[in-house]
């Protein structure tokens, strides 16, 4: 075997690193398969990666597949703080997520890097507003999301903050086995007639329609209810909103699934193209780098299907994948200093609109994002049209001559290939869909690992550090991760010392 070869056999080789090849992927090593994990790119993430500035303008230029746009629209006086260059100056304080999303505090994910030990990987920041856009003034307002909030709000009357949480309420205690008189007519109706039936203002039916069930207009009310009461049961855990967003980037998630793999034994590869592929008799060979390796079982992600597995026949529809994004840097955030004190934290906005409407996120230098005295706006909207003319109603109700972004960039993220042929051994895995927080992926990941490995435990807990014993190792050994954190100083002390 030369120096640089890989083994010539593994049970499982995961062909990109995105979100859900990277869960399959841990899952699998986590019960003992050997996985190489590659990617042709030469950096982690795939549609979900996170890229500081100058990065993220080589890879939209990079990739035809994005129908990608950029604009500057910097002031270049000698007056100005914030020209181009002074902009790029700071490039790496930028991490610009291709897939930016939250987490609900009780989410799927936030369970699954619970319960899987994952969770030490990663370092989380509580939103700080769910916001609402007020068509009278076409300014941004924070929603009340917890008792506390609304009876605290200055956009509530009186009357309307006692409607508020008697709607609130009668959804929080709803029960399928036991439904009430008032919504007994309305199910099976759409939820807004049924907010407009309950005499209702027009700010409170926009703040329960858009910004905390997040519904259509077009939603009927047991969806209403769900969405409603997730929301609802979200709150209170870790701010006084029901989400949490990944610090420096959502870049960040799927490398931390890498990482679990990587402690159970799973190789690493970047850079790292595959073809010739052929399948038979239950065993899978293909090539990299002129070396040729047997795997047992074959993931792809959407974006890395090889050439020849995609069938003759083109399915008519996808299910994942096709979304417009865009995104842009601004000098001066979008609402008011309130909104933004302490020089803003993490604020996100739905806003309604054809196709499902657009998820907005606004990220200050306190999300590990952007540096400070500038800030990010990511606006993800499903793909129809170009994604400029897609996002335009949007960025038209947010982007005021007084909010005009310094950079702009428009892009699409492609749907699945929709040509892709698999057998039992050979299994894709899907994009990014068209959600605020990570539950369809998270779904796809454990339905293709229960396809690979039917009879196996989806992603058990991980030991911590000190719970694993190496063989051979001294058991009465100190290890670092059980020294207290006063001694630890100590011993730090005393080497940086014997260096002096």
């Amino acid at each position: 075997m030369g120096e640089n070869s890989l083994p010539g056999e593994f049970d499982l080789l995961v062909q990109g690193t995105g979100f859900t090849e990277s869960i399959v992927a841990a899952a699998a090593s986590r019960i003992g398969k050997t996985v190489l994990h590659i990617d042709s790119n030469e950096y982690y993430g795939g549609q979900w990666a996170s890229f500081n500035l100058e990065g993220f303008q080589k890879h939209l230029s990079e990739s035809p597949n994005f129908q990608a746009t950029q604009n500057w629209n910097t002031d270049e006086s000698e007056t100005s703080e914030w020209t181009k260059e002074n902009i790029l100056k700071t490039s790496r304080r930028f991490s610009i997520d291709l897939t930016p999303k939250l987490l609900f505090s009780r989410g799927k994910l936030v369970k699954l890097l619970i319960s899987s030990n994952i969770c030490r990987y990663a370092e989380f920041r509580a939103a700080d507003n769910v916001c609402t856009f007020e068509e009278s003034t076409s300014s941004l307002k924070s929603v009340p999301c917890s008792r506390t909030d609304v009876f605290n709000s200055k956009d509530l009357t009186i009357i309307e903050k006692r409607l508020l949480m008697k709607l609130l309420n009668s959804f929080l205690n709803y029960k399928d086995e036991e439904v009430p008189e008032e919504f007994k007519n309305y199910l099976g109706k759409p939820f807004l007639e049924f907010l407009k039936f309950q005499r209702l203002t027009p700010k409170i039916i926009n703040n329960v329609m858009n910004s905390i069930s997040m519904c259509d207009e077009d939603a009927l009310l047991e969806e209403g209810i769900e969405k409603t009461k997730n929301f609802l049961l979200n709150l209170g855990f870790y701010g006084n909103t029901p989400f949490l967003f990944p610090m420096y980037g959502c870049g960040e998630i799927p490398q931390c699934f890498c990482r679990l793999c990587a402690v159970f034994g799973g190789v690493y590869c970047l850079k790292k193209p595959i073809s010739k592929i052929e399948e038979k008799d239950d065993e899978i060979s293909f090539t990299t780098d002129n070396q040729v390796i047997k795997a047992k079982k074959l993931v792809f992600g959407s974006s890395n299907i090889p050439e020849e597995l995609l069938s003759s026949e083109k399915k008519t529809d996808h299910c994942c994948g096709g979304l417009s994004r865009g995104v842009f840097i601004l000098e001066k955030p979008l609402g008011s200093e309130e909104l933004n004190s302490g020089g803003g934290g993490v604020n996100f906005l739905k806003l309604p609109g054809g196709n499902g409407g657009a998820f907005i996120l606004q990220l200050s230098h306190y999300s590990g994002t952007c540096p400070k005295g500038l800030h990010l706006v990511h606006i993800t909207s499903k793909s129809s049209s170009t994604p400029s003319d897609d996002l335009q109603p949007f960025v038209e109700k947010l982007f005021t001559d007084e909010h005009k972004p310094l950079y702009t960039a428009y892009f699409t993220l492609p749907s699945c290939s929709s040509k892709v042929s698999t057998t039992e051994n050979i299994v894709e895995c899907c994009g990014t869909f068209f959600e605020l927080d990570y539950d369809k992926s998270i779904e796809n990941a454990e339905m293709v690992f229960k396809k690979l490995y039917p009879d196996e435990e989806f992603l058990p807990r991980a030991p911590d550090p000190e719970e694993i014993i190496i063989e051979n190792e001294d058991p009465t050994a100190i290890s670092e991760h059980t020294l207290p954190e006063d001694l630890k100083a100590q011993l730090l002390l005393e080497e940086s010392s014997k260096e002096v």
